[in-house]
């Protein structure tokens, strides 16, 4: 498994990445497609094969929801300002636990944390079976 992570996330998620045994992971900038349209990195991701991370889960899931087949999608829901790097460090753990060592083919996880720091987790199939 390999992870793409999005430019609204720090590169430092894509190394968690590699450190925790996923060596082909990598980010956004780092592949040149800053600034690319959503539909460009979405399909990267899937032609790819990576489990995309994300912090626009909003934007992404409709083009997930229209394919196929697709390794993954993650999104981590919550407000702007509460998106530091420890919280992005620590959802992406929490990601790693519930995902497993099984690929989340056609898979959506979405995570979110409430003001209170209430975190929820939603798996579920995408597109619908």
């Amino acid at each position: 498994m390999k992870f793409l992570i999005d430019e609204c996330l720090s590169p430092d998620l894509a190394l968690l990445a590699r450190e925790c045994g996923f060596a082909e992971s990598t980010h956004v900038t780092w592949l040149g497609l800053s600034g690319a349209k959503d539909h460009v990195i979405m399909r990267r991701a899937v032609g790819e094969s990576f489990v995309f991370v994300t912090h626009n889960t909003a934007d992404f899931r409709p083009l997930y929801g229209r394919e196929e087949i697709h390794l993954g999608l993650v999104g981590f829901n919550t407000a702007a300002r509460m998106m530091d790097l420890a919280l992005q460090r620590s959802l992406f753990l929490l990601v790693l636990a519930e995902i497993g060592e099984a690929e989340p083919y056609n898979e959506a996880l979405e995570i979110s944390v409430a003001a209170d720091r209430t975190v929820t987790v939603d798996r579920y199939r995408l597109p619908p079976a």
